[in-house]
């Protein structure tokens, strides 16, 4: 069992983004063609994760001219360069398949909008306005 272990802590690596099901994410992934290594990015919906160490696992859906694809990552993949969160989004549920009947603005998920820090979320208040007023 101590071997198993081992050769998994040697696979994995630094998780390549901190991302969730309902996010809008780009992969970056390396594409081998013959002699020519480049990296291609694909944009799309979250819409599962499976966790299992080393083989930990997220689908990724997204329409490419009006046909619904989806592709499974590994992410412990040596061919994951890194995963970039577009928008995050706000879901209640851990697998998002039942997007796949949705169509249009039916599928579409909510923005899931994080609040900042309280001193980050103050502006000063506009002094053209106050002091334009009494001159």
């Amino acid at each position: 069992m101590n071997e198993i272990k081992a050769i998994e802590a040697a696979q994995m690596k630094s998780e390549p983004g901190n991302f969730k099901v309902g996010d809008t994410v780009k992969v970056h992934f390396k594409i081998i063609e013959g002699k020519n290594e480049r990296v291609q990015i694909y944009e799309g919906l979250v819409i599962a994760m499976k966790n299992s160490r080393v083989g930990k696992t997220c689908t990724v859906r997204k329409n490419s001219y009006g046909v619904g694809v989806e592709r499974v990552f590994p992410l412990y993949s040596p061919r994951i360069v890194k995963v970039e969160v577009v928008r995050p989004g706000k879901v209640r549920r851990a697998k998002l398949y039942y997007i796949r009947e949705k169509i249009g603005k039916g599928a579409k998920i909510k923005e899931l909008i994080i609040k900042k820090s309280a001193q980050a979320a103050k502006t000063p208040p506009a002094e053209s306005a106050a002091g334009g007023a009494q001159g």
